[in-house]
């Protein structure tokens, strides 16, 4: 059925499926979702991976509503504010303070992304490098879809049409060691940054720990700075607070958002090293780049909210408890299931791998597997011959065997 789409003009969605009351969603609460047709669905995606501690957390909500009301607006362009100087040190706190030693805000991933690259850049040519320009991500990796964040992600959504210029960034394959030193012996002297997911988050693939290794030997070999994207792995999903709090060495930058205010506030995060801050405070350089929602007080205090309730909630915990029951039900899920192949991912970042007539099934199959779950009464997210989940941190178990007969059902139903 044909829908006539309204003035709302929604991203990443079918045109055929723009206006369907099916896609419009009237409220959230808890780990479900309501949408226009009256459905209730569980949430097996945290609203795009934003809401780890689900919808219409109280005390996050009240935060926001005092800033707004004392601040309505206060800018980091120019000025300061103290509500995101609060909320910087804190995020510099949670991160490391031994380590990391200044703390940008953006809007979103994929902005905090473009800043990122200017920081790397900027901070090379306060180095007198100023050949160093390149920017290496990996195969596979999401980082964005704004013009820089676009380059860097390295999936190819329109990129000729909209004119994305990646002369100076390229891509490699995870986990390949020899593959990303021959790019850096060849390009020696002129790789700015590599820029890796822990997991990349489509489909929930693992950096392994001897990639790791290496990856952490030839930045000592070579001088790039190394990115930690923690858009989807922070805030206790795969394990850390930071999943790259576990590699043997931090990297130079770590960039979050997503849970950063639990999806309430359009924001991100850049934390930045004592070395690459210094370099700036040093040569009383000012970094070329503004926005005008970032570090607002309502964001701020989202951030320091959301820091206080994963303090309260014991985020550590119900992440181990969470992960504990995936793994179960993943586990018999492949045993039970014909269609599943396999599963991938850690903690509450998973994908569950499918296939059909011993192949793995199309994109346009997984859309439609998609539809088939939450006819069934649960929400997960499309992938590569996958289809991916990545449930609230306060699922219950009876939320976290909800969602597997859900998924089960709608394999049935798909294929059956």
């Amino acid at each position: 059925m044909t829908h006539q789409p309204n003035a709302l003009w929604p991203l990443m969605l079918p045109v055929e499926w723009q206006g369907d009351d099916d896609y419009c969603t009237v409220s959230a609460r808890g780990v479900r979702l309501t949408f226009s047709d009256g459905q209730e669905v569980l949430c097996g995606t945290s609203g795009l991976w934003n809401c780890v501690l689900g919808y219409g957390n109280e005390a996050i909500a009240h935060a926001v509503y005092e800033a707004l009301r004392d601040a309505s607006y206060l800018s980091v362009y120019r000025y300061e504010n103290v509500y995101a100087r609060r909320a910087a040190e804190a995020l510099r706190e949670v991160a490391g303070t031994e380590h990391f030693g200044r703390v940008l805000f953006s809007t979103s991933g994929g902005a905090a992304n473009d800043l990122v690259m200017k920081v790397v850049r900027h901070y090379f040519a306060l180095r007198d490098e100023h050949a160093r320009k390149g920017i290496v991500g990996l195969d596979g990796g999401w980082h964005g879809l704004t013009y820089g964040a676009a380059a860097l992600t390295g999936v190819d959504l329109g990129h000729r049409v909209y004119g994305i210029d990646r002369r100076l960034v390229t891509h490699v394959r995870p986990n390949e060691s020899e593959e990303l030193e021959r790019l850096l012996d060849e390009h020696r002297g002129r790789i700015a940054a590599v820029v890796v997911e822990p997991v990349l988050g489509t489909p929930a693939l693992e950096l392994s720990d001897a990639y790791m290794a290496d990856l952490l030997r030839l930045r000592r070999e070579h001088g790039f700075l190394l990115v930690a994207d923690e858009v989807t792995t922070g805030f206790w999903r795969v394990g850390p607070f930071f999943a790259s709090q576990a590699w043997p060495e931090p990297p130079d930058i770590l960039v979050t958002s997503k849970g950063l205010t639990n999806g309430t506030m359009a924001a991100s995060a850049v934390i930045v090293s004592h070395d690459v801050a210094h370099a700036f405070v040093h040569a009383g350089a000012v970094l070329g780049h503004g926005e005008t929602q970032a570090g607002t007080p309502a964001a701020a205090a989202a951030v320091l909210a959301t820091l206080d309730e994963m303090r309260r909630l014991d985020g550590a915990s119900l992440s181990t408890a969470l992960s504990g029951r995936l793994d179960a039900e993943l586990d018999a899920l492949v045993e039970e299931v014909d269609q599943v192949s396999s599963t991938s991912g850690r903690g509450c970042l998973r994908a569950i791998m499918l296939r059909h007539h011993g192949a793995p099934i199309s994109d346009a199959e997984v859309t439609a597997l998609v539809a088939a779950i939450r006819k069934e009464g649960a929400l997960v997210h499309p992938g590569p011959s996958c289809v991916q989940i990545l449930p609230a941190l306060v699922y219950s178990p009876e939320d976290t065997s909800s969602l597997f007969n859900s998924i089960r059902a709608g394999i049935k139903r798909h294929f059956l």
